[in-house]
């Protein structure tokens, strides 16, 4: 079984001087390898971190036999999720199980046991799970909110599965998200240093309070183009108006919008198409790798952004849009029709 012990974790994970500034923003303090509560609040901040921690567990999925996603993302994925219910409802990041044929929750000590596939949210990108079997002795974590974080606050990232680890981060910056994937949140959570493993990876508070779900490794973690390797992590503010949703449906209905099968770049204020997924309405439309995306139904867009806002900004995913591209020196017209993402996807096992 994976153990949590602060006896080592401050100078492993956090070396230094942080180790000691951080340390003692906690209570704590810090003599060579060791760090020592100095007040009944840092007990207080161990003992919610323990319990934090205990509900973390590994993910592990094999994707179905032609699964689109597989392409991008492997067949075979690994990641982490924690346990959000009494009824062991488990929440991680949807990716991980897009498509899949199997899935195996991974405990702390190290028990194997299936799993299926509850809802997947496209909008926010949040998965939900749930053992098949009893999650026996895990008591499920309370939900946060990262509305009064601040940069600088001292947050822990946990990891499950047979390489599970607990590490010290800090908050960086909270800002709007745009992903190259037809992606966007307006609030998501920048921490460093990294996680290696952070697929699903939850980031909790002093108070042993899920903040957020662990989805990408970033280079800038500060929005302001200076290299700061770190994680973003897609709040969990984000889950709680759309989690009965998730739980009746399987999905929620802001997943249900245009989309158009481009990965695309933002660079000196142009859109510009990076890759266009096979069998998708950008393929069928002509659209190319290099071509800059200048508007939307006539508005111009400059910014992902705005680009994704414009697409979705529409009562059917299916309906008609047009783009006005620049296709290396001619400006042209395409019209397309968005396909509903959900839709494009087999099915994984519960859903």
């Amino acid at each position: 079984m994976r153990t949590f012990s602060f006896g080592t974790f401050w100078s492993r994970v956090l070396p230094g001087a942080l180790a000691m500034t951080t340390a003692a923003l906690m209570g704590f303090s810090v003599a060579g390898h060791a760090a020592t509560p100095q007040t009944p609040a840092a007990q207080t901040t161990i003992d919610a971190l323990q319990r934090a921690n205990a509900a973390v567990v590994g993910v592990e999925v094999t994707a179905a036999e032609g699964a689109r996603s597989a392409e991008t993302l492997g067949k075979q994925r690994s990641g982490s999720g924690v346990v959000i219910g009494p009824d062991g409802l488990i929440l991680t990041i949807g990716y991980l199980m897009l498509e899949a044929e199997t899935i195996q929750i991974i405990t702390q000590n190290n028990k194997s046991l299936p799993a299926r596939a509850v809802a997947y949210d496209l909008a926010t990108g949040f998965g939900l799970i749930k053992p098949l079997l009893p999650l026996r002795g895990v008591a499920p974590v309370p939900l946060g909110s990262a509305r009064e974080l601040q940069p600088g606050d001292a947050l822990m990232a946990a990891t499950g599965g047979d390489d599970g680890d607990v590490s010290m981060t800090q908050l960086v910056s909270k800002r709007a998200f745009s992903g190259y994937w037809e992606y966007h949140i307006d609030s998501a959570l920048f921490t460093s240093p990294p996680v290696g493993n952070h697929s699903g990876a939850p980031l909790f508070n002093q108070r042993g309070e899920l903040l957020g779900i662990g989805s990408l490794f970033v280079m800038d973690t500060t929005g302001e183009n200076r290299r700061l390797p770190g994680n973003m992590f897609v709040p969990v503010d984000l889950l709680k108006p759309i989690l009965a949703e998730m739980q009746q449906s399987g999905s929620t209905k802001s997943s249900h919008r245009p989309w158009l099968g481009l990965t695309s770049s933002e660079q000196g204020g142009r859109v510009q198409v990076v890759r266009v997924n096979r069998e998708s309405p950008a393929q069928a439309a002509g659209l190319q790798p290099g071509d800059v995306v200048l508007a939307v139904d006539g508005t111009k867009v400059a910014t992902l952004e705005s680009f994704y806002k414009k697409l979705w900004d529409r009562p059917e995913p299916d309906g008609e849009v047009q783009l006005t591209v620049l296709q290396g020196t001619e400006i042209k017209t395409i019209s397309l029709k968005g396909v509903d993402r959900i839709t494009t996807l087999q099915k994984p096992g519960g859903i």
